[in-house]
């Protein structure tokens, strides 16, 4: 089998007085692989590391113990969540850095404990790839929701693998760079014969041949090529349908504390101003007159249908550029509830309908267990919990039909679906970034704009990313970036942008992937650990029989 070298079981420990010296190297290694994957991420974008990552991970567990995997795994997780969010511990403090570091890494390093099992199995290599994107689906939704930052696919915003994303989603992505990676840790843990490595290497060129497979389409309107029809399914390659779209990023106050941040009421005129300079240039014909006005979450300080001041400055700024402006707002509901919303508001019937974010970040728009951590730090400073959206919202203007999404709802499959599914011909991303991006670093804002590039070739749709300090940025069809902002500067994009319609292959298959990944891994582990344990009793008994004859 590929890795009977690397397969000594608790039976045969005696036989390996330099176990420790074994797993001094296993942990050495599991730091280099956590610190390469982190490499393969925005900002250094080096993509091709992203398998070496996970290559070095199954290379440093094979053959151990499953309570020294979890550990070999709970190093790999820390280097690399905690190189992955470190624009937590400059924004936000050290302990929100170091909780939610550690977090993901024990989740990780629990889901890492039984892979030394599954190495015993024919078909390790795919069963790998599987269980990684088992372990992803997992740590997508457990606990409190989820954390989706750190997929492998979000890595892959440049690499040929992309355009799998079109085929099965995330987890496709995912797969594939799994596949490489498990391929290379084969190819590395393979016994020296001839034929084991020539199988290992046969893995790997199925693996390298299978990345580049699914050609991406061509992000102009109107196209028809056989590779756009293959990559879309066939489902809407003819659109000829366009809209021009503005994005103000208005900027705000680039202050240290969230205390000070919320005393200060000039976001809504930072933004009402950058669309009134919008407006000249549309009247002197620097820019074509838009069809939409896209504002980012949290544009407005407080409820606008209630205070005078605010809509003020919003009609105005409607006015000014004759054209519907999708605001961030926060709204308040009938019975004392709060929402993180997206507002669409009319030149002539003012607001109308809104969009609340579903997916609520833990401890920043609500906290759990509040009794016992409501009075820690900055969290005094959330003096009630937000109240998640329920369900999907299509904005209809013109030719529009746009779903919206809220800062990191875009890691999120089903959110962005759901609004496909249910007839959106343009994805928008309303993002606010500020409180992640106050030490001048890209980091947060580069990552969630990949995550939005994978996205627009997911679901074969323009997306929009409107920040309130950057990076806002407008995205073909293809995940290519047609136009982006800086950070912290006041700044208006104005693009026309393809309107696509129709399903791709990943959104008919919704989430089966993730349900299939998870239903061979999970069988997979099972088969392998009967396997183990009929393997103990066989030697247990032998053992008897010879004592018994001695």
């Amino acid at each position: 089998m590929l890795l009977d070298a690397r397969q000594a079981g608790p039976a045969t420990a005696g036989a390996h007085p330099d176990r420790r010296l074994r797993t001094r190297w296993a942990l050495a290694t599991a730091v280099v692989g956590g610190a390469l994957l982190f490499c393969a991420f925005p900002p250094i974008n080096a993509w091709p590391l992203a398998p070496v990552g996970v290559a070095l991970l199954v290379v440093a567990v094979a053959g151990q113990r499953m309570r020294t995997a979890a550990g070999i795994a709970l190093v790999f997780s820390l280097v690399f969540f905690g190189l992955l969010v470190r624009w937590l511990s400059g924004n936000i403090g050290l302990l929100p850095w170091v909780a939610l570091s550690v977090a993901e890494s024990l989740l990780l390093a629990a889901m890492t404990a039984p892979l030394p099992l599954l190495l015993r199995l024919r078909g390790r290599v795919p069963l790998i790839a599987l269980w990684w994107t088992a372990t992803e689906a997992v740590r997508s939704r457990l606990p409190l929701g989820g954390f989706p930052w750190g997929r492998l696919a979000f890595s892959q915003a440049d690499s040929p693998a992309l355009g799998w994303a079109r085929v099965a989603g995330a987890p496709a992505v995912t797969f594939v760079v799994a596949l490489v990676g498990a391929a290379l840790a084969g190819l590395v843990l393979a016994p020296p014969t001839t034929r084991r490595r020539l199988f290992a290497a046969g893995w790997c060129l199925v693996a390298l041949a299978v990345s580049p497979a699914i050609p991406l389409p061509s992000a102009t309107a109107g196209s028809s090529t056989a590779a756009d029809k293959t990559a879309a399914g066939n489902s809407n390659a003819a659109d000829k349908s366009t809209a021009v779209l503005s994005l103000v990023q208005g900027n705000v106050p680039r202050e240290r504390s969230l205390a000070e941040q919320a005393r200060i009421q000039q976001v809504t005129s930072n933004h009402a101003d950058a669309t009134l300079k919008l407006a000249q240039d549309i009247h002197t014909g620097k820019v074509p007159q838009p069809d939409l006005v896209l504002w980012p979450e949290n544009s407005t300080d407080s409820e606008p249908r209630t205070d005078p001041a605010l809509s003020f400055l919003i009609d105005k700024s409607v006015a000014a550029v004759n054209r519907p402006i999708l605001v961030g707002a926060i709204l308040d509901g009938p019975q004392d509830q709060t929402y993180n919303a997206g507002l669409l508001w009319d030149p002539l019937n003012g607001p109308g309908p809104w969009y609340a974010k579903r997916q609520l970040v833990p401890f920043g728009e609500y906290i759990p267990l509040r009794s016992l951590f409501g009075g820690l730090g900055d969290l005094q400073l959330i003096p009630r919990n937000f109240t998640p959206g329920s369900q999907t919202v299509i904005f209809n203007t013109g030719n529009i039909h746009l779903s919206d999404v809220i800062c990191y709802e875009i890691g999120y499959d089903g959110l962005v679906r759901d609004g496909v599914r249910a007839g959106a011909n343009l994805l928008v991303e309303q993002t606010n970034d500020a409180a992640f991006t106050r030490d001048g670093s890209p980091d947060e804002t580069d990552q969630q704009l990949a995550m939005a590039r994978l996205r627009a070739v997911e679901h074969n749709r323009s997306v929009a990313v409107v920040s309130t300090t950057g990076v806002s940025a407008v995205i073909r069809p293809d995940g290519t970036v047609a136009a982006q902002t800086g950070l912290w500067q006041q700044q208006a994009l104005t693009e026309r942008v393809p309107l696509r319609t129709g399903l791709t292959l990943a959104d008919r298959v919704g989430a089966w992937p993730e349900a299939g990944a998870l239903a061979a891994t999970v069988t997979a582990l099972a088969w392998a650990g009967y396997r183990s344990r009929k393997g103990r009793r066989s030697t247990a008994a032998g053992s008897a029989e010879a004592g018994a004859q001695g």
